[in-house]
């Protein structure tokens, strides 16, 4: 591996009842349901088990605040807040659940639905704004950490882009992956390209995982 690549650990925050009830967070600070904190533990618990972890990165909404401080205690590092890794600004439509975007702004809920690259909701961020957001906060962080591995912990919008930008995958096209709430999705940064390594790992959420004290 290049001395210059950077492995990449980029997690989606655990569950909030909002994700339960199908409602748009955007960058609303909504918490963790039980759920969701016991995601964290296990998560943290799987990590600090595994290859080094030289800083964790995270979003500053709570969601992702708190599971990233569970990974960062576990491991020992520092943990360190960045706005650039929040979810999409959905404006008008945060709050709202699909359906009731549907049945109140039923053109722009299309528009949203195609996947306009240019379109944003009203006080919103279109997807095109977003990925340029996401893929410079990506480069920021990673050119500071040549050879070494990080976390990022953010949103199911943000490990979108991630995918996609390491897939050669256009804005527009259906997005057949999964977005997991604490999965664990697995990237190689160099300065000239994203490469996907694992995406979606979540067998320390199984039933039989076993802690690394009992393995």
């Amino acid at each position: 591996m290049s001395a210059e690549a950077v492995r990449v650990l980029a997690i989606r925050h655990g569950e909030t009842a909002w994700n339960v009830d199908t409602r748009i967070q955007g960058q609303l600070d909504i918490p963790l349901n039980d759920n969701g904190r016991w995601q964290a533990q296990r998560l943290a618990r799987a990590l600090a088990s595994r290859d080094p972890i030289d800083t964790v990165y995270t979003s500053d909404l709570l969601r992702a605040w708190d599971t990233a401080r569970a990974v960062s205690d576990a491991a020992g590092v520092a943990l360190v807040l960045d706005e650039g890794l929040r979810e999409r600004g959905f404006g008008v439509f945060e709050g709202q659940t699909f359906a009731e975007i549907e049945a109140r702004w039923p053109q722009e809920s299309q528009r949203w639905r195609q996947r306009d690259p240019h379109w944003a909701p009203e006080g919103g961020e279109s997807l095109s704004q977003m990925r340029e957001r996401v893929l410079a906060t990506l480069a920021r962080l990673a050119a500071a950490h040549r050879g070494e591995q990080i976390v990022l912990v953010a949103h199911g919008g943000v490990m979108d882009m991630l995918y996609r930008e390491a897939t050669g995958l256009g804005l527009q096209a259906p997005r057949t992956w999964q977005l997991g709430n604490a999965a664990v999705n697995r990237l190689l940064w160099t300065p000239d390209s994203l490469t996907l390594v694992g995406w979606s790992d979540t067998s320390h959420l199984d039933d039989d995982f076993l802690e690394e004290t009992t393995a």
